[in-house]
């Protein structure tokens, strides 16, 4: 993704995130934003989900600081408890970011649990 003309690896920040000692897992995807191009969005599935608070995110976002930069600290980061992916286990960043821009996902055929992505477009609508 490109960040205010900085280019980042949303797979870098992904294992910085995991990296959080409250995290299991993460997707980071690059949105539109009209001040900086692109920003990072991550979406973290906690160990403990009964922890998700904004204090929980900020914690999460300083961790990405001290380790990548404030460059590659994420705009938000959405505790979910399910990452939208295909039945072989893989990511679907493509139908994160749409659903995060707003857009159409496209194609879902291949995706395991509908609930994951209708979570995440709950959890955007607020």
């Amino acid at each position: 993704i490109n960040v205010a003309g900085h280019r980042l690896g949303t797979r870098e920040i992904e294992e910085c995130i995991s990296g959080h000692k409250a995290v299991a897992e993460v997707a980071v995807v690059g949105v539109a934003d009209q001040l900086k191009g692109q920003v990072a969005i991550a979406f973290a599935v906690l160990r403990d989900p009964g922890r998700a608070s904004l204090a929980l995110e900020g914690e999460v976002m300083k961790h990405v600081d001290a380790q990548l930069g404030a460059v590659a600290r994420p705009a938000r980061v959405h505790f979910v408890t399910l990452l939208p992916k295909t039945r072989s286990g893989k990511l679907l960043r493509r139908a994160l970011q749409a659903v995060a821009e707003g857009r159409d996902p496209g194609d879902l055929t291949t995706l395991d649990d509908p609930t994951a992505l209708i979570q995440v477009k709950t959890l955007l609508q607020k």
